[in-house]
């Protein structure tokens, strides 16, 4: 069932991919100047509404099914969230109807995580021009408005979901208002988890680049310029032995020994906080 919820969840991505494409066309803003392209000014503003109604309907009939396929087999499914792991019942359609929501949410958030991190690297045209498109005002705001922003949005959305969870049994009940409050910190901390994957892509194909050669292709130069700016802090370290450059590699070992031990900690700290 993970396998099509994440099939479901990437094909709720592409439809508010094509729905965020369409929202900032610049084309609709110009007059027409054909018969044509009044047509298909009527269509674009016909179709506004289909895709966000398309999405909901994919969260609604998701839940539908997995409520009907669990409850016959009384299973309970459940939705990864670096430092907890959360479990629905498939027995009760809230749950289910939840779980889909979330689900969803999760993979839209963490997608925004990764254009925030690219936003921040800043690289060159043609390519950021997509970040620019689909992460819109954000993507003009200074860096470190940037890095504050997983944090306090996770922490804050945590908050307000935690008191539905609570209600639901779902998670237990904070003990305190504080309880609740560092539960929330420690969940916003860990939205940073999600760049590693981000992180770790872009220095992987740097590394690649490096010993093969692919032409000048915007791409590339892409992958170049921001993996650059990720190992920028590196610079001073003699990482280079003649023409082999091992700060990519040194790279790529620093996120993932800083993403475990940050998701280890996170996690013990969660831990006390709900306990």
């Amino acid at each position: 069932m993970g396998i099509v919820d994440f099939i479901l969840n990437l094909a709720g991505l592409l439809l508010w991919l094509n729905w965020r494409a369409e929202s900032a066309d610049p084309v609709g803003k110009r007059k027409p100047a054909t018969l044509i392209g009044t047509l298909r000014r009527a269509d674009n503003r016909n179709r506004h509404w289909q895709i966000p109604a398309a999405i909901t309907a994919l969260i609604l009939l998701r839940a539908l099914l997995y409520w009907q396929i669990g409850s016959a087999a009384n299973w309970s499914t459940r939705l990864n969230l670096s430092v907890i792991e959360l479990s629905f019942r498939a027995t009760y359609f809230r749950h289910m109807m939840l779980f889909s929501i979330l689900s969803f949410g999760r993979t839209l958030w963490i997608f925004y995580l990764w254009l925030l991190l690219l936003s921040i690297l800043n690289g060159p045209q043609p390519f950021h021009q997509f970040v620019r498109a689909q992460l819109g005002t954000p993507d003009r705001w200074g860096r470190a408005v940037k890095l504050i922003v997983p944090f306090a949005v996770t922490a804050l959305l945590w908050w307000l979901t935690s008191w539905l969870l609570a209600w639901m049994k779902i998670i237990p009940l904070p003990a305190s208002a504080i309880h609740r409050l560092e539960e929330s910190l420690v969940m916003g901390l860990a939205a940073y988890l999600a760049w590693e994957i981000v992180a770790v892509a872009l220095l992987a194909l740097y590394l690649l680049n490096s010993y093969i050669y692919f032409g000048r292709q915007p791409f590339w130069d892409y992958v170049n310029a921001t993996a650059q700016t990720l190992l920028a802090p590196l610079k001073k370290i003699p990482l280079r032995a003649g023409k082999a450059d091992f700060a990519p590699v040194v790279g790529i070992a620093l996120v993932f020994l800083l993403a475990r031990f940050a998701g280890n900690l996170l996690a013990f700290l969660y831990a006390r906080a709900a306990g």
